[in-house]
C-alpha cells in the first residue's frame, strides 16, 4: 500500500512539474476553467495599444472593400487536407474592429464598402417607398443624405501561414515513472496598405506577424508495485493558442503600423505631435529590429501610458542600468 501512495506521489509531482511549465507570463491557469456562459473576450495586449493611440489632428476617412485570405492554404490534418480553410475567413471584419479601436475612435471614419450591395438596395426602397407613399419626386436630403466618401483604400489580406516553424519537446522516467511535454508553434502574417483615392497612389505598406503556440503535457506511470501488481497511469492535456485571437492581434498590430507609418511619412499627424515623440521614436526601433514587442509593452507597462514615455538615450540609458548595479 505504501508503494502504491509513494508512486501516486510520484505521478503528482510529475504534472506540478509539468503545470509550471505550462504557465506563461500571460498568466494563464495551469489547468483553464471551462465555462458553458457567453462572455465577452478580454482585451488583446495589441488591443490596448491601438485605444491608447494619441488623438490625431482629424480623423481619417477609409474605406475597406476586403481583406481576404490570399494564403490559398487548408487545414492540415493527420489524414491530410481537409476543405476547411487554414484561417478564418472574417479578416475584413477583424480589420474594421481595429480601425474602430484606433485612439478610441478618434482615427479612423469607417464607410461600408464590402457589403455595399445590401446597403445601395436598402437605400433605394427607403427612396422608392417615400415616392410611393409621401409623393417625393425628390429625395428628401434630410431624409437621406449623401453617403460618405473615402479618401483612402485600405487594402491587403492575409499573406501567410506557416505551420511547424519551431517544434521540440522534453521528457523523463525514471522506474517507469516520467513526464513529457512538447511545443509547436505556427506563424500567421498579413498585409496591409493605404492608396490615395485621388491619385490611386500606394501611400504606405506594413507588415504583421504573430506566433501560434501549442503545448501538450503528459504524465505516465508504468511499474509493478507488488507482486502481480501492476500500476499503469496516465494523464495529460494540450493546449491550443486559438488562431483567430492571433490573427487578430496580427491586423490589431498592422493598423497600429498604419498609423505610425503615416504620421512618419506625414500623411497625418497626431494632435500633440510633441508628446508623440517618444511613442514615435519607440516604434521605429522596433520596425528597425532595436527592440523587441516585448520590449515596448514592458516600456508602455512601467511609463503608464504613451503621454508618459520619455525617450532615454544609449548613454543615459547605459548610465541608469550602472546606477541600478
Amino acid at each position: 500500500m505504501g508503494r502504491i501512495v509513494r508512486t501516486a506521489l510520484a505521478i503528482a509531482s510529475c504534472i506540478g512539474l509539468a503545470g509550471c511549465m505550462s504557465v506563461t507570463e500571460h498568466g494563464r491557469d495551469f489547468l483553464p476553467t471551462d465555462t458553458s456562459l457567453a462572455y465577452f473576450p478580454k482585451r488583446t495586449q495589441t488591443q490596448v495599444l491601438l485605444q491608447n493611440l494619441p488623438a490625431p489632428q482629424r480623423e481619417v476617412a477609409v474605406a475597406v472593400y476586403g481583406f481576404t485570405d490570399q494564403t490559398g492554404q487548408f487545414k492540415p490534418t493527420e489524414a491530410g487536407q481537409t476543405l476547411s480553410r487554414a484561417v478564418t475567413q472574417g479578416a475584413s471584419s477583424m480589420l474594421v474592429k481595429a480601425l474602430q479601436d484606433a485612439g478610441t475612435r478618434q482615427w479612423f471614419t469607417i464607410v461600408e464598402r464590402e457589403r455595399l450591395d445590401n446597403l445601395l438596395k436598402e437605400r433605394q426602397i427607403i427612396s422608392e417607398m417615400r415616392k410611393r407613399y409621401l409623393g417625393e419626386e425628390e429625395v428628401n436630403a434630410g431624409a437621406l443624405p449623401a453617403l460618405l466618401f473615402a479618401g483612402v483604400l485600405l487594402e491587403g489580406g492575409i499573406v501567410g501561414y506557416d505551420t511547424n516553424t519551431v517544434t521540440g519537446g522534453a521528457g523523463a522516467a525514471f522506474l517507469g515513472i516520467g513526464g513529457s511535454t512538447q511545443y509547436r508553434q505556427d506563424t500567421v502574417t498579413v498585409y496591409l496598405r493605404a492608396v490615395s483615392v485621388r491619385t490611386g497612389e500606394v501611400l504606405t505598406t506594413v507588415t504583421a506577424s504573430k506566433t501560434i503556440a501549442s503545448r501538450a503535457i503528459g504524465a505516465s506511470a508504468y511499474r509493478f508495485v507488488a507482486f502481480k501488481e501492476l500500476l499503469e497511469a496516465e494523464i495529460g492535456f494540450t493546449t491550443n493558442e486559438p488562431d483567430q485571437v492571433a490573427l487578430q492581434q496580427a491586423v490589431e498590430k498592422a493598423v497600429f503600423g498604419l498609423v505610425m507609418e503615416g504620421v512618419e511619412l506625414n500623411l497625418w499627424q497626431f494632435a500633440d505631435m510633441r508628446s508623440a515623440t517618444p511613442l514615435l521614436d519607440l516604434y521605429r526601433k522596433e520596425r528597425d529590429g532595436i527592440y523587441e514587442a516585448r520590449d515596448v509593452q514592458r516600456a508602455v507597462r512601467k511609463a503608464g501610458s504613451f503621454g508618459a514615455l520619455s525617450v532615454v538615450e544609449d548613454d543615459d540609458e547605459d548610465e541608469e542600468r550602472r546606477g541600478e548595479s
